[in-house]
């Protein structure tokens, strides 16, 4: 299978090649990735020379290079995003470009090259916030944030070229990914990174909200059996059930580091910050996927990760010139 993957140098992206790598044989990969801030080549420097691997730097909404890429793909996965809900706060154009316009730009030249599968990578954030009960693929979209409403709008129009044009388009909707290579401005590195540096960690608010926490290899997974098993038109929740509040995550982050509350600073609400996500995954668990990862232990192996790559990270941080004592987002990693 000849895949083209968009944003393949951020987190979840190069996650995923890597899995696939290691797991399908016959698969060949492209991946395009404009390599802004948290886009990292040296994600996937162990894998740069693999016959079955290539990399082109350039942006989605390049239509022209976008459907050269295209031409020799069996199928899409589009992973390029501008994720941070804080930055999509203060200024949101970049949100819509590479969101909503980077999609169309795909879509059309998926259309052109019979694509036999589009898999659109969203988040629960479409869905807004629920203080009961879990969200279903059916249930209304209700983004909160400028980078929610720009994935919701790439939802639709991704579905919209299903309906209207016969595109097998397929979505998934992940609740908040950590592991490994996730840049250190979302909150379990940023977090990790600053306790290492004996900093202090910025929560929000009273530390309340409540977020779904997926280890990153589960939703590799996930999405590799969408790819084989998702029928066309279909939207599928990926989640893991493990549900903590900002504030238990951090105690949990504090104990792993021996470090005490006194490394919490309490700082200033985000503007429209939801209170709580949550999925129900019986839909895909239904056909055959659950995740295999306990979420203490793959918290551990991230933050030992962290521990064992500090140049990776520290790297990171000096190239976007990254104040990681007062960004605060805790827009869990979607990229």
């Amino acid at each position: 299978m000849n895949l083209l993957i968009t944003g393949g140098c951020g987190f979840i992206g190069s996650n995923f090649i890597k899995y696939m790598l290691d797991n399908h044989q016959d698969c060949r990969i492209t991946n395009l990735d404009k390599l802004t801030y948290a886009g990292n080549p040296e994600n996937l420097g162990d894998i740069e020379k693999s016959r079955n691997y290539q990399f082109m730097r350039g942006d989605i909404c390049d239509a022209g290079l976008v459907k050269r890429l295209m031409k020799d793909a069996d199928a899409v996965i589009n992973f390029a995003a501008s994720t941070h809900v804080d930055r999509s706060i203060k200024n949101s154009e970049e949100f819509i470009r590479t969101n909503v316009e980077g999609t169309c730009v795909l879509l059309d030249a998926a259309l052109q090259s019979n694509i036999k599968k589009f898999l659109q990578i969203s988040t629960d954030e479409v869905y807004g916030s629920i203080l009961e009960g879990s969200f279903k693929e059916t249930d209304t979209l209700h983004p909160n944030s400028p980078y929610a409403a720009s994935k919701a709008s790439a939802d639709l129009l991704a579905m919209s070229y299903f309906v209207t044009h016969g595109l097998p388009v397929v979505i998934t909707r992940t609740c908040n990914n950590f592991g490994p290579y996730q840049y250190p401005e979302k909150v379990i590195p940023l977090f990790i990174t600053n306790l290492l540096e004996g900093k202090k960690v910025p929560l929000y608010g009273d530390g309340l909200n409540v977020r779904e926490w997926i280890y990153v290899k589960d939703n590799c997974e996930a999405i590799d059996f969408i790819l084989h098993n998702g029928k066309a038109g279909e939207i599928y929740n990926v989640g893991s059930g493990n549900e903590k509040t900002n504030l238990e995550l951090t105690n949990l982050i504090l104990n792993e580091l021996i470090k005490d509350e006194r490394f919490i600073e309490f700082v200033p609400d985000r503007k429209g910050h939801d209170k709580r996500y949550a999925l129900d995954c019986s839909k895909i668990n239904d056909i055959g996927w659950k995740p295999e990862h306990d979420f203490r232990d793959a918290l551990k192996k991230t933050i030992k990760w962290y521990k064992e790559n500090e140049k990776w990270w520290r790297t990171g941080m000096a190239r976007r010139q990254f104040s990681s004592g007062r960004i605060t987002s805790e827009n869990y990693g979607k990229k």
